[in-house]
């Protein structure tokens, strides 16, 4: 917005800040706040509609598909209150055309969109921090053993194979190479090779007591599990990325939309002229 001042030498346009950061912040203070809120009823409808028995509480299917419709609902009412009162709060524009005074509010509501985004994605890095430093002091209380998970473990593991070491080795020191070879096979190709695969069914059989056929099949279907499982678990990530980025697609749109409705209450102009007939006017 430009403001005219008379001077000596004639008038002079002064442009003003298009931007109310007050209104901004108040609205993305109002969306974060709502957010928390409906999180934590969130959190509450996911207890109530989960539960440990087979034959209660919804579906692992329904429960994601209702969380993903959860936050899209979420975001549609904290981003549509932040971005209403962000184009309410703005200062009124004087002087300026329709489209650019209604391009200003949305603009407002954008902006307090993704304020509120960017202090709900540091609120939410502050527990993670705060997880990553707990596991980053138990590894250092767990210093003296480092060397078992360092990355040249498994290497030491091949070199010192024995037929006859899974019987003299305690069954944690197993776990610990089983749970190493394992860790590297996987990273690689998603599957174990056939001098590892072979001594994997030798140490199960040496510490169960099953014939070679089956610590064999066992071996098989827990690698199987396990692939299951791993795929299963990319596939909740992948869903839950996926209703994340729409639901913050949908909360910018709905607070863009409900500061340009907030900015025409302001103006006394909702409801009283329809899109085409602004457009013509500002032509």
């Amino acid at each position: 917005m430009e403001q005219v001042v008379d001077t000596s030498s004639g008038s002079v346009a002064i442009e003003r800040p298009g931007v109310s950061w007050g209104a901004v912040l108040a609205g993305a203070a109002a969306a974060c706040a709502l957010t928390l809120l409906l999180l934590s009823l969130g959190m509450g409808l996911g207890f109530a509609v989960a539960s440990p028995w087979g034959d209660r509480g919804a579906s692992s299917t329904s429960f994601e598909i209702g969380t993903g419709l959860y936050f899209i609902v979420m975001a549609m009412i904290s981003s549509g209150l932040g971005g209403y009162l962000a184009g309410r709060l703005r200062r009124k524009s004087v002087g300026l055309e329709t489209v650019e005074v209604q391009f200003r509010d949305t603009a407002h509501g954008f902006l307090a969109w993704a304020v509120a985004s960017i202090v709900g994605a540091v609120l939410l890095a502050s527990p993670a921090s705060s997880l990553l430093g707990s596991a980053t002091g138990g590894a250092v209380q767990a210093a003296a053993s480092a060397s078992q998970f360092s990355p040249l473990s498994n290497y030491a593991d091949m070199l010192l194979r024995s037929d006859n070491r899974p019987d003299q080795q305690s069954l944690a020191d197993t776990r610990g190479e089983i749970t190493r070879l394992l860790t590297t096979s996987f990273r690689p190709n998603s599957d174990l090779s056939g001098t590892d695969r072979d001594y994997l069914v030798k140490t199960v059989a040496a510490r169960t007591g099953l014939s070679q056929a089956d610590a064999e099949k066992r071996v098989n279907d827990v690698l199987t599990q396990a692939k299951s499982d791993l795929d299963k678990a990319r596939k909740a990530a992948m869903h839950t990325a996926i209703w994340l980025t729409l639901s913050l697609f949908i909360g910018a749109f709905a607070a863009a939309a409900a500061a340009w409705e907030g900015g025409g209450v302001r103006d006394g102009t909702w409801g009283r002229v329809n899109m085409r007939e602004t457009l013509a006017r500002s032509r």
